[in-house]
Formats: structure tokens, C-alpha cells, sequence
């Protein structure tokens, strides 16, 4: 599913008008659309049911009296507000009339207690006051409408709340949202999914995301490089399980984590590894955890790597005995939980920065490696083989030196321009996580799930994407349904557990149920 900016929204549109499909076409079909969902909404039935349908000035309001027409059809009680001036001659308001629905005008700055009132005895408001029209200023009487919705529906606590295509005042290219701007239970947005949806702030206040059709021509997106990572595409590019294999056809990781303080991490990501279907996983740890991974995890092989104490690898000379290892190994998966210290240090420079062309399988970084690489100067310039590299907010701050607030105020930019300058694939971390690629291709993950933010589960999605790396996926892919993977386990997880007390190895049995999933 292709998601679009603002320009280009306005582009398919004129697009498709020179098709000879009219505006007006777009907005009966959107109309329409977005009536069939609020009957959905209300279980089917919208007989005798109040709806309230705030409308604007623009297109956005179009779409909205048009539902309004349809519910009206249905046997809705409808409560049309005008908040702000319609087109003069605007047939959709008086043919409302003439059939005795509820307009309530406060274009003109009349009293809203109408208004407060329709909203009181509703079950449903639709938002359909500005849409994309972020960048319209809001007048005061368009504030104080969507005030009272806010209050309304605190107030009312069965008040369901829908917005057409964006809820009023959120920018649909940043997620930047106004104080007034309303919560939606269920968001509908028209044609294609807008980048702003996927972005905090405005990202708390869509509720669900439902996406509805309204006869925009599919080849006029092919173009577009932004997706909305899909179940159906994700199941597309799994790779395939033939009956005749062996664990080598499902290709061998090796794991480079763990250190005294952080055993578990290497335990999750190479059960990861192992859930995603990599037919051999090897963990190359500090000698002294061998033994302690070993009992958690049996179906790991082992590379016990020099020490220059107690759980700490031995700089270079570690280094050394995974180079002798790797022409064995598909996937090399490097960073779980190493630590930073200066043996460490020297391992992962030595490892990485100087890896022999000839022996250079799929890279995928996380946590230690790169906040370890994020030291050393054009670090991307001296890793030639294809890498993903999977930071959070703040590992992406160390490499990029942009603050966490620059990060996340524009999630998709810093991502794309990692990317590109990397040369590598990014998968940036957090609610709605990003992928991108080299060639400025980038996917949105569907999921923001609070029950992930808890330590580990990292880790469990770096061992997943190096699982499909082993089995043939390329760094994009594996990155892009990794994270799809990852997510959707834990919505399973959260529907048993609830937001709080997930541990990240909750996860692991919910991943082989749901790749089955998206296979079927």
C-alpha cells in the first residue's frame, strides 16, 4: 500500500480529472466510502442512530455532506454542522434540508449550543472539517467546533469519533498536530495513507486506520517510493520451505553478542534467528558465556572467542577467529549486547572495517557495533558488503548527530538521507518503524505497540532480520518484514498480556505462528 504527501495527493488528483473522472465523481465515491464505514462502525446499524458530522469549508466538507446524504438514506439521525462558509449555491446543504436534516450553522459565528447539544445524544461524530487542509489557518469558530468535539467527547463517553482522511488540524506530511485538533476513534483515509498518520505527535490521535477506495487510478502510484508495509506483501516475500530441504538450504547465521553484562541478549537474538527459520544459528561470545547460552538455548552452535578477562573479548584477536569462521556462514549478525569497552571496541573495528571481500556474507548491525562505528569517521565507506543497520532514536542521534528530537520530528527524512549517504538500509526503531533503502525506497511498519518498549525486544528483531538474510531475503526485504514480523507477534503478545509486562521472550513462540499466518 503506497503512502503519499500532501503534493502528491494533488497531483493524483489532477491526474485522474485529466482521465475524465471529475472531482465530484472522487467525492461521491469518497462519500460513500466513508458512510459504509460508519454503519460498519455502529455495527451495521445506523437506523434511528444520532450522528453528528462536523463540515468544513473545502473538499473535506464535500466528502462529508455526502455521507451525510447516504446516512440520511440509511435512517440516520443526522446533525449537520456547518463550521465554516460552503461555496455559495452548495446543492448538497439544501437538498440536506429538504429533507428536514438537522443543519446547524455557525459560519457565522452563530451559538454553538446546538451543536453541544447534537453531540450529547450522538453515538457517532464525523470529523469532516479540514482534512488534508492542514495548512489552512484555523478561524475561531473552526477552533471552537473542534474544541467542543474534544469536549464532547470526554464528556460523552459512548461517543464514537471518525475522521475523514485526517483528523482535523494534523499536518498529513509530519504528524505536527494543533491543540485543537480532535482524537478519532477510526481515521478514514481516502485512496492512500498519508505520511502524517505515521508520525508523532499527530500518530496518537488517528486511532485506527481504515483505508477506503475512491477510484483513483492504481497505476498513476506506481511511482511512488513510500509504502505501508502490508500482511500480504510480507507473506509475499518470505522465502519458500521445499520439502526436500536441509538446514543448509535455510541458510547459517552467526551471532557476534553478549558479554557479562548483557547474556541475554545473545540468547534473543540468536532465538530470533532460530524462530525466523534460519536453518543454523552460531553465537561467537566471550568464552565464559558459552556455557551459560548453551543451557538456555540447545539448538545453538558455538564459537567460544578469546577473552582478555572474565567475559570480555579479546579485541583483535577475537576478530580474528570469526574471520577464519565466515566463509561458512551466510548471515554475520554483530552488536547484541558486546558492550563498548575498549577490547570491544577493537574487535568490532577489526571485525567490520576490515572484512576480506572474499568473506563478506550480509551484515546486519545493532546496538554495541554501532554505537561503536559511530566513533570512527565515514565508517559506511569501509563496509562493502551489503549491510542493514538497525538503530534506535538514540544509537540513530550517535551516527547522524542530529538530535532525538530532530529524529523523530521527521522520522522518514533522517532515515531516507542515512540511507542514502550510507549506502546501506536503515531500519530506524520506535512506534512505526522505518525502513530504507540506498536508492531511496522506504517502508512504514503498520504497528505502534508500547508493550514492545521493555529491553530485549530489540534484539529478538535484529536475530529475526538476520534469520531471513540467511534464507535468501536481501537487506530491504528482510529489514522491511522483519519489523512486520516482530510487530505483528507482538499484537498477538498484547492481546494476552495487555501494553505492560511483555518480556521480549514472549515474543519468540508468536513469531513461527505468524509468519504461518502471513504464508496462508
Amino acid at each position: 500500500m503506497k503512502i503519499v504527501t500532501i503534493e502528491q495527493v494533488r497531483e493524483l488528483d489532477a491526474q485522474t480529472t485529466a482521465r475524465g473522472i471529475s472531482l465530484d465523481q472522487l467525492m461521491e465515491n469518497a462519500g460513500v466510502a466513508v458512510a459504509e464505514r460508519a454503519r460498519s462502525l455502529l455495527d451495521g446499524a445506523v437506523k434511528g442512530e444520532h450522528i453528528t458530522i462536523l463540515v468544513g469549508p473545502g473538499n473535506n466538507g464535500g466528502d462529508g455532506l455526502v455521507a451525510a446524504r447516504r446516512l440520511n438514506d440509511w435512517g440516520a439521525r443526522l446533525h449537520v454542522c456547518l463550521c465554516a462558509p460552503r461555496p455559495d449555491g452548495n446543492t448538497r446543504i439544501e437538498e440536506l434540508r429538504e429533507y428536514a436534516v438537522d443543519v446547524i450553522d455557525l459560519s457565522e459565528g452563530a451559538d454553538s449550543a446546538p451543536l453541544a447539544r447534537a453531540l450529547d445524544i450522538s453515538r457517532l461524530a464525523i470529523d469532516a472539517v479540514l482534512g488534508t487542509g492542514r495548512s489552512r489557518a484555523i478561524g475561531a469558530t473552526i477552533r471552537a467546533s473542534l474544541e467542543l468535539l474534544q469536549r464532547a467527547k470526554k464528556k460523552n463517553k459512548g461517543l464514537l469519533v471518525m475522521a475523514l482522511d485526517m483528523p482535523s488540524g494534523l499536518d498529513a506530511d509530519t504528524g505536527k498536530s494543533d491543540a485543537a485538533t480532535p482524537s478519532a476513534d477510526v481515521t478514514v483515509t481516502l485512496a492512500y495513507p498519508k505520511v502524517g498518520l505515521y508520525n508523532f505527535p499527530g500518530a496518537a490521535k488517528v486511532g485506527r486506520v481504515e483505508i477506503v477506495d475512491i477510484g483513483i487510478p492504481e497505476e498513476l502510484v506506481e511511482n511512488v517510493d513510500l509504502e505501508l508495509t502490508s500482511p500480504e506483501w510480507t507473506g509475499s516475500v518470505l522465502p519458500p520451505r521445499p520439502l526436500n530441504s536441509n538446514k543448509g538450504t535455510f541458510g547459517r547465521v552467526m551471532v557476534v553478542a553478549g558479554s557479562a553484562s548483557y547474556v541475554g541478549a545473545a540468547y534473543l537474538a540468536c532465538a530470533g534467528a532460530i524462530r525466523a527459520g534460519a536453518g543454523l544459528v552460531t553465537l561467537a561470545t566471550p568464552r565464559s558465556l558459552t556455557p551459560i547460552v548453551a543451557s538456555m538455548l540447545p539448538e545453538v552452535t558455538h564459537i567460544p572467542l578469546q577473552e582478555a578477562e572474565w567475559g570480555v573479548v579479546a579485541g583483535g584477536a577475537a576478530a580474528e577467529q570469526i574471520h577464519h569462521e565466515l566463509p561458512s556462514y551466510d548471515t554475520l549478525l554483530v552488536g547484541c549486547g558486546l558492550g563498548q569497552g575498549p577490547q570491544v571496541a577493537d574487535m568490532v573495528r577489526t571485525l567490520l572495517l576490515s572484512l576480506p571481500s572474499t568473506l563478506a556474507p550480509k551484515v546486519a548491525l545493532d546496538a554495541d557495533a554501532l554505537n561503536i562505528l559511530s566513533r570512527v569517521p565515514e565508517w559506511w565507506q569501509q563496509i562493502k558488503t551489503d549491510t542493514v543497520v538497525t538503530p534506535h532514536p538514540g544509537e540513530m542521534r550517535r551516527l547522524t548527530g542530529h538530535t532525538v528530537d530532530e529524529i523523530e520530528a521527521d522520522r522518514l527524512r533522517v532515515t531516507r538521507e542515512a540511507a542514502t549517504a550510507w549506502r546501506k538500509t536503515v531500519l530506524l526503531k520506535g512506534a512505526h518503524s522505518i525502513v530504507a533503502g540506498p536508492e531511496g525506497k522506504a517502508r512504514i511498519n503498520p504497528f505502534a505497540n508500547p508493550a514492545l518498549a521493555t529491553a530485549g525486544t530489540g534484539d529478538v528483531l535484529s536475530g529475526v532480520i538476520a534469520g531471513l538474510m540467511a534464507q535468501g531475503l536481501s537487506t530491504f526485504h528482510a529489514a522491511a518484514a522483519g519489523a512486520y514480523i516482530h510487530g505483528a507477534a507482538a499484537e498477538i503478545v498484547r492481546g494476552e498480556t495487555g501494553d505492560a509486562g511483555m518480556a521480549a521472550s514472549d515474543l519468540l513462540p508468536a513469531i513461527p505462528s505468524t509468519m504461518k499466518a502471513l504464508r496462508s
